[in-house]
């Protein structure tokens, strides 16, 4: 019924959650899915907060995310 799914997780996209809704989705419907967390890339030491504004995972940003796809 819906045209997207968005995940998002607070670890690498590869192989993560992500990757099995794309994997399961791809069996039966014909719909983009969007991961957002990490990329291919070593992992950072910050603060909570900071790291997830850098990786996109502010709840503002997810909702932007959203929004952006939703066009």
């Amino acid at each position: 019924k819906h045209d997207i799914i968005l995940t998002a997780e607070e670890h690498s996209v590869i192989g993560g959650l992500g990757s099995l809704v794309q994997e399961i989705a791809s069996e039966e419907f014909p719909i983009k899915v969007t991961k957002i967390g990490t990329q291919d890339t070593f992992g950072e030491s910050g603060t909570a907060q900071a790291l997830l504004e850098k990786y996109g995972l502010t709840a503002k940003a997810i909702v932007e995310k959203v929004r952006e796809l939703s066009k």
